[in-house]
């Protein structure tokens, strides 16, 4: 990528980042090329859908969530560890309005950018509950996809319940009773 291409590049996603932050994920592309410096098209060309622009929005968020996990592999309580990681997924599904739905249809699309950062997160999720199986502490047949669902269906709960901050813990809570062996 020319110099050029690069700075365009940096700045849409800057935009973006904070276009998602304050009006959701379905803020406008329009404004967010404005706001960047540059046309339209230059957007598009970039990235070519919108799912490709949240993607490159949340690889920072990706590397972060990655190491946590990693980190959280070795805990002493599995279970406590895998409670840990799911409860900061959707800390993460919520900080943007609109993408937990945006995440969701990633099961449904392989193709979708999002799926980038979704199959990390998966591959991530996969150890933390197998040692939580392991140690008889999560039910056998407890999967990281229907985990995965679980997380951005909370999210976007709590996303439609603003008046109630504790929403996501509850329904967080309720979960993990229903994971136990």
């Amino acid at each position: 990528m020319r110099a050029d291409a690069r700075r365009n590049h940096a700045r849409l996603v800057a935009e973006a980042r904070a276009a998602f932050a304050a009006h959701g994920t379905d803020a406008s592309l329009e404004d967010i090329a404005r706001r960047a410096g540059v046309g339209i098209g230059t957007l598009y060309r970039h990235f070519p859908t919108r799912e490709a622009l949240l993607g490159a929005v949340f690889q920072d968020a990706l590397a972060a969530l990655l190491h946590h996990s990693a980190e959280l592999a070795g805990a002493l309580d599995p279970c406590a560890a895998l409670v840990n990681w799911l409860r900061t997924l959707i800390a993460h599904a919520g900080e943007y309005r609109g993408l937990s739905i945006a995440l969701m249809s990633v099961t449904h699309d392989g193709t979708s950018a999002l799926a980038e950062c979704s199959e990390p997160l998966r591959a991530a999720g996969e150890p933390l509950l197998a040692r939580a199986r392991e140690t008889g502490a999560v039910r056998a047949d407890v999967s990281i996809g229907d985990l995965m669902k679980l997380t951005n269906a909370i999210a976007l709960a709590a996303e439609r319940s603003p008046e109630d901050p504790e929403l996501a813990d509850r329904l967080l809570d309720l979960t993990v009773r229903g994971l136990r062996a």
